[in-house]
C-alpha cells in the first residue's frame, strides 16, 4: 500500500539569535528603548509546520510531499534550496508578486519563545492553489497552523472546512495542528470552537497544544489558568483530572477520532475514539484510549522550537507504520526531546531506530503532571 505522506500549510524563514544566559532575569526587562543587549551569531534555518513536521518525517524515512507557497524573493529560494538539499520532494506554490513568510524567534535560556513574525505568502495561500488530485494518491493529508493562515480562517473558516471535506472523501487519513492565535488578530475574533465543531469530523487525528486548544474552545479558563500559573509555564502545573481530561472529553465530542494533547516539558495526553482502529485500519488496541505520556530528560535545552511540531512527525510515523499507540506516543514525546538540544528543528533529531534504543535504555522521565 502506498503510504505517501502530504504535509501542507504555513512555512517561513527562520531567524534565531542565540541569547547568552540573563542570569535570571526576566528578559523581558532586559529590552528596554535605547538599551544595547549583546547577542551571538544567528541561526537561519526553515520553520513552520510544513518543514518542522514534513522534515522531520523525511529523516525517519517516510515517503513525504511538502506543500506550501513562497515569494520569488530571497527567502523563498532559501526556504527551496533547503528541502531539495536534504533531498525532500516538494510542491511549492511561488507567487511572483508576495513576500515570503519570516520569524524572528526570540529563545533566551530558561524563558519560553517568543516570536516577531511576518505572514507573507502563507496569509494568501488558499484551497484554490492546492492540486488536488496530486493529494488524492497520498496515503495520509497533514495540514498545519491554519489559525496563522488568513486564507484558510477567513470566511469562518470556508476554506479550512471544505479542504479536509474533500480530502476525507478521497479516502486520506487527515491530520490537523495548529498553533497560538494572536488576541488581537483576526483569527483571535473568530469563534474557533464552532470551527473546529465543523471541521474535526473530518479529521482524524487532531494535535494541539494544551494552550492552544484551551484558548480555542474556552477562553475564560485560558484566563484563569494564566493567572493560576502566574509567571510559571502554563504546562507545569497542570492536573491530569482537573485540566486535560475535561478538555479532551469536550473535543473528542466534536469529532476527532485520536486526539494528541501537547503538554509541553509535562508531556503528552492520548486519546481515541471507538473504532477507531476499524476506520483508519490500525490494530485494535487503538480504540478507546486514555493515556498519558511523561516527557523524556533532555540531555541539555538549546531551544524549544520545532520540539512539538517533532514529536508529531513520530507519532504520524508510528501511526503509518503499525505501532501501539504508547509506542506511538514515546516516540513522539522522545522526539520532542531530542528537538530542544539543538537551536533548529533538525539538527538535534535521531533516527526511529535510535530513539527506540535510548527509550529501551531506560531513559529518564520527567514528572510535572498532577493528578
Amino acid at each position: 500500500m502506498n503510504k505517501k505522506i502530504i504535509v501542507a500549510g504555513h512555512i517561513s524563514y527562520d531567524i534565531t539569535p542565540v541569547i547568552y544566559s540573563t542570569k535570571g532575569k526576566d528578559f523581558g526587562k532586559l529590552i528596554k528603548p535605547g538599551k544595547l543587549l549583546n547577542i551571538g551569531k544567528a541561526t537561519v534555518a526553515n520553520g513552520g509546520s510544513v518543514n518542522n513536521t514534513g522534515m522531520a518525517l523525511h529523516k525517519f524515512g517516510a515517503d513525504v510531499l511538502l506543500v506550501a507557497k513562497v515569494g520569488d524573493d530571497e527567502f523563498g529560494r532559501q526556504i527551496m534550496e533547503k528541502c531539495m538539499e536534504k533531498g525532500a520532494k516538494t510542491s511549492f506554490i511561488v507567487s511572483k508578486s508576495e513576500d515570503t513568510s519570516y520569524t524572528i524567534v526570540i529563545a533566551p535560556p530558561g524563558f519560553d519563545r517568543s516570536f516577531l513574525h511576518f505572514p507573507g505568502t502563507n496569509d494568501t495561500f488558499k484551497l484554490s492553489d492546492l492540486d488536488m488530485d496530486s493529494i488524492k494518491d497520498g496515503y495520509l493529508f497533514h495540514f498545519g497552523y491554519p489559525t496563522l493562515m488568513e486564507g484558510f480562517y477567513t470566511d469562518d473558516a470556508r476554506d479550512l472546512i471544505e479542504m479536509y471535506k474533500g480530502i476525507k472523501k478521497a479516502g486520506l487519513i487527515t491530520s490537523l495542528d495548529v498553533a497560538a492565535i494572536d488576541p488581537e488578530s483576526k483569527a483571535g475574533r473568530l469563534d474557533w470552537e464552532e470551527i473546529l465543531k465543523q471541521v474535526l469530523p473530518y479529521v482524524d487525528i487532531f494535535e494541539p497544544s494544551f494552550e492552544e486548544l484551551l484558548y480555542m474552545v474556552d477562553k475564560k479558563a485560558y484566563k484563569k489558568i494564566l493567572e493560576r500559573a502566574g509567571e510559571e509555564d502554563v504546562c507545569m502545573c497542570l492536573s491530569l483530572n482537573k485540566d486535560i481530561l475535561p478538555l479532551a472529553k469536550k473535543v473528542m465530542g466534536f469529532g476527532a477520532s485520536i486526539l494528541l494533547i501537547k503538554c509541553g516539558a509535562a508531556g503528552m495526553y492520548l486519546c481515541t475514539a471507538d473504532g477507531v482502529s476499524g476506520k483508519l485500519g490500525l490494530d485494535c488496541e487503538w480504540d478507546n484510549i486514555s493515556y498519558f505520556q511523561k516527557s523524556f530528560k533532555p540531555d541539555r535545552i538549546k531551544s524549544a522550537i520545532g520540539a512539538g511540531d517533532t514529536s508529531i512527525a513520530a507519532f504520524l510515523y508510528g501511526i503509518i507504520n503499525g505501532y501501539k499507540p504508547k509506542d506511538a506516543a514515546k516516540i513522539a514525546a522522545g522526539t520532542g526531546a531530542v528537538c530542544i538540544t539543538e537551536y533548529d528543528t533538525f539538527s538535534g533529531l535521531l533516527s526511529i531506530n535510535e530513539l527506540e534504543e535510548k527509550i529501551r535504555n531506560n531513559w529518564e522521565t520527567q514528572d510535572f503532571i498532577k493528578e
